[in-house]
């Protein structure tokens, strides 16, 4: 049996006045609130990427209804406005950090906007929050050489094993990005699981290292998230989205042809 088909919510910030590197892909507080108790109605109950990934893999029972509420980047608002709600509501999370990107010692000050401390991010963990890894500096690891891309992986890792004590098992693809190649990495380096984009609800058959995500932005209503969370007219509401992903994926394979050619000239 395959199981049940999942929506997973990609949230990246929750801000009030978001600048505009993240603006599109923020969402206000109040909207935020009104998405978990949407959830909460309709008797959804949130599972965590490592719980989702571990029922599937060992056929031990799922909730009924089960969602995944996951964060990317880390972004300060996380802390600020999510906690609050999901605590009100009983309600697990993933947050996938990009580790160059926490404010603290390893901060390269490249953050597209405020950004958790290792404190908050600490804070989180404690409460149920499940952290996973989003690399170190958050490039596209698909354009990386294999050395590179290993470093990044590797780095994230030991970055949230020495802040939290815990090591992460569950990783989320900067950009949504991933290939053969990084998959084998991310399996390598010793995550269990991760997650992709594609905006389509997870699948256990879509394999524990791309599984599928729907993203939650500004612009998302709280008819249309019913929808998304539904599984109903997902199609529909990203095809723009796929059309823009297939064009920019024909690029980017382009530049890797060219690469290679001009590593072997």
């Amino acid at each position: 049996m395959s199981g049940p088909a999942v929506p997973v919510l990609m949230y990246h910030a929750v801000a009030a006045a978001p600048n505009e590197a993240t603006l599109a892909l923020s969402v206000a507080p109040e909207a935020f609130a009104e998405q978990m108790a949407l959830l909460g109605d309709r008797g959804f109950t949130p599972v965590t990427t490592a719980e989702l990934a571990e029922g599937w893999r060992s056929g031990g029972p799922l909730p009924g209804r089960p969602v995944l509420i996951t964060f990317d980047d880390g972004y300060e608002g996380v802390h600020r406005h999510c906690l609050p709600v999901l605590a009100e509501h009983g309600f697990r999370a993933s947050l996938f950090v990009s580790t160059a990107w926490i404010a603290g010692d390893f901060d390269n000050g490249a953050a597209p906007d405020t950004m958790l401390d290792w404190e908050q991010v600490r804070r989180l963990a404690d409460t149920g929050v499940e952290i996973g890894g989003h690399s170190h500096t958050h490039p596209q690891l698909d354009q990386l050489a294999d050395e590179a891309l290993r470093s990044e992986l590797l780095r994230c890792r030991e970055v949230v094993s020495g802040e939290l004590g815990t090591a992460p098992v569950s990783f989320a693809y900067p950009y949504g990005y991933s290939s053969r190649r990084v998959r084998r990495a991310v399996r390598e380096t010793g995550f269990a699981q991760a997650l992709a984009v594609g905006n389509g609800l997870a699948r256990r058959s879509q394999g524990p290292y791309a599984l599928q995500r729907v993203t939650v932005r500004r612009s998302t209503s709280v008819e249309e998230f019913a929808r998304l969370v539904e599984g109903r007219a997902i199609a529909r509401n990203f095809a723009r989205d796929r059309a823009l992903t297939k064009g920019y994926a024909m690029v980017r394979r382009a530049r890797q042809v060219r690469k290679a050619v001009r590593s072997r000239v």
